[in-house]
């Protein structure tokens, strides 16, 4: 098992936007708590940074330097990277204030695909309900992804901490998001409900308005 401890490392790390128009997508539902997320590299001023790109193609933020040279070790050493979208957050104590995030990063062995996946998506289940298992692992830990069916870490770790000027704008799938993925995936009876949930919401919305407005 020692090599399949040396194939693996999973981490949360921060993202951020680089533009409130590069970050505004991230509360729509192109970019949802739980969904999969590409890592695409790109150098400017000789400086390599990793981005996560949603399965849309729009880039909705970068990485640090850190992150990213873990990431790019692990894209050099032929690891399959997988990130999902654990956090949306807007930051209003910088001028401007911008939209980050945070992403559950693994990188594993390619070897071990099916494994990993498996276990990955498990916790893309539990990311998806608000709860965020710890993924850094150690060896015994990830022969467990092995050797019993459906394991997944019941230690789980925190949201990033609260501070002034920070507000959390995602941390879990609302109803209206768990439909939309289920329409997605080819229920479309769910996706129709999703769109006549939110024309209702909008409706009531515009009637509260109207009505404390005095208009009706």
């Amino acid at each position: 098992m020692e090599l399949i401890d040396r194939s693996y490392e999973g981490f949360y790390a921060r993202f951020d936007a680089q533009t409130q128009k590069q970050g505004a997508p991230l509360m729509g539902a192109d970019n949802i708590i739980g969904n999969d997320y590409e890592i695409v590299f790109k150098t400017e001023n000789g400086i390599n940074t990793a981005w996560a790109k949603n399965r849309f193609g729009d880039e909705v933020g970068a990485f640090d330097i850190d992150t990213s040279r873990k990431l790019q070790i692990a894209k050099g050493r032929g690891q399959t990277i997988r990130a999902l979208l654990a956090y949306v957050g807007f930051a209003d104590n910088t001028d401007p204030g911008h939209y980050w995030g945070q992403m559950a990063l693994f990188c594993f062995n390619p070897a071990y695909e099916q494994e990993m996946n498996a276990f990955i998506d498990r916790i893309a289940d539990k990311i998806s309900v608000g709860i965020r298992p710890r993924i850094d692992l150690g060896s015994k830990a990830v022969e467990k992804i092995f050797t019993e069916k459906d394991w997944i870490p019941t230690e789980t770790v925190s949201l990033p901490k609260s501070e002034p000027g920070i507000a959390i704008m995602k941390d879990h799938q609302t109803v209206t998001e768990r439909l939309i993925e289920q329409g997605r995936a080819g229920n479309k009876g769910c996706y129709a409900i999703s769109i006549v949930f939110d024309i209702v919401i909008v409706a009531v919305i515009i009637l509260l308005l109207l009505h404390l407005f005095g208009i009706i």
